[in-house]
């Protein structure tokens, strides 16, 4: 039978004759890096099919975001009969707009002198060259400071991601979304309860586990600490060969320092049971809470270094300019976008597609 099209073989013909040909000692390193460099790759692609698929997912993306770009109308009516005279007018208008929308004053002042100087220089003659120069200056913005956004699952079995965020901004939902990606690729997928101080933390992780056919690591004595479960989960992750492992935490104030460290307990016992690990440690984020939420990623950030954020419930909220200034501020990319209560509903993030659901 041939092997599944998402799993790489280990050797090729010319590989495994060499192999053949060679001493025990050197066939079983030849084999050790085969495996490993086809590890490397289903990782590498896996990543790369995630983030493809999020553009023929537009759709979902241009709805979820109907509310911002409700806001972000205005933009249209200023721009349709603009002449150089209303320069000045139009451009504090846009300002107000982006402000509106939580793009926050310091994006939404560089943004607008952009245009200006632009405007001043002869290079926008028009309404419609002054919106293709917004949007452009938003793709900038998205694409230099936020770096990769598609996920960094490292070269070996399992890949482990850790999910971190406070209470109620939807972090187990978007475990068990995530693992519903990644089952729809053929992913081998073991979910961790590290969510011990709640019990309906575990109970709706188990159901997830069962709606996405994950198998899940528990306390089971209901007495055993987050950085325990992890490392339970991660030593099993490795001995039964699964490829991801999703490693849920207690939600916590990022002004609670004990809660904090623990955090640096979970993340070390991970690296111990797997060195390199975690691959990602992905920050949840609420999206209706706006430019509050900057505080909250600065500290999550200094105390375990956040690779990637997941922005949820933009759906519900005319703050989608929320995204920029997180990636703007911070520098680290977000790699998914929550926009609805569906399975479906966590998108991979995509720049370009984002620029253009955000504006009418």
């Amino acid at each position: 039978m041939a092997a599944p099209s998402h799993v790489l073989p280990f050797l090729s013909p010319v590989g495994a004759a060499s192999s053949a040909r060679a001493g025990p000692g050197r066939r079983a390193g030849l084999l050790r890096c085969a495996a490993a460099a086809g590890q490397a790759g289903f990782f590498t692609r896996l990543g790369r099919l995630i983030k493809e698929k999020a553009k023929s997912d537009v759709e979902k993306l241009f709805s979820g975001f109907s509310k911002t770009r409700e806001n972000l109308s205005v933009v249209d009516e200023l721009l349709t009969y603009w002449n150089l005279a209303d320069t000045d007018r139009v451009l504090d208008e846009l300002e107000e707009a982006l402000l509106v929308s939580d793009f926050g004053p310091k994006i939404s002042f560089r943004i607008v002198d952009t245009l200006r100087e632009e405007i001043r220089d002869g290079k926008l003659k028009s309404g419609a060259e002054i919106k293709v120069a917004l949007k452009r200056c938003i793709l900038q913005l998205l694409t230099s400071k936020g770096g990769n956004s598609e996920l960094n699952l490292g070269f070996r079995k399992p890949s482990v991601i850790m999910i971190v965020g406070v209470n109620g901004g939807g972090k187990t939902t978007s475990l068990g979304k995530l693992a519903h990606r990644f089952k729809n690729e053929g992913v081998k997928v073991l979910m961790a309860a590290g969510d011990t101080f709640r019990a309906a933390a575990r109970d709706q992780l188990e159901v997830w586990a069962e709606r996405t056919g994950s198998e899940i690591v528990i306390d089971n004595d209901k007495k055993a600490q987050p950085p325990a479960v992890l490392s339970q989960a991660v030593k099993r992750g490795k001995r039964e060969g699964f490829d991801v492992v999703l490693c849920d935490t207690s939600g916590r104030l990022h002004t609670n320092y004990g809660l904090m460290e623990e955090l640096v307990s979970c993340k070390k016992v991970i690296a111990k049971a797997l060195p390199g690990a975690p691959n990602e440690i992905l920050l949840v984020l609420d999206g209706t809470t706006g430019l509050n939420m900057l505080q909250q990623a600065r500290e999550f950030n200094d105390v375990v270094g956040v690779t990637g954020f997941i922005l949820t419930k933009l759906d519900g909220t005319a703050r989608g300019g929320c995204v920029v200034s997180v990636v703007d501020e911070l520098g680290i990319p977000v790699k998914f976008i929550g926009v609805g209560e569906g399975m479906e509903d966590l998108q991979p993030f995509d720049a370009e597609a984002f620029v253009e659901a955000i504006f009418p």
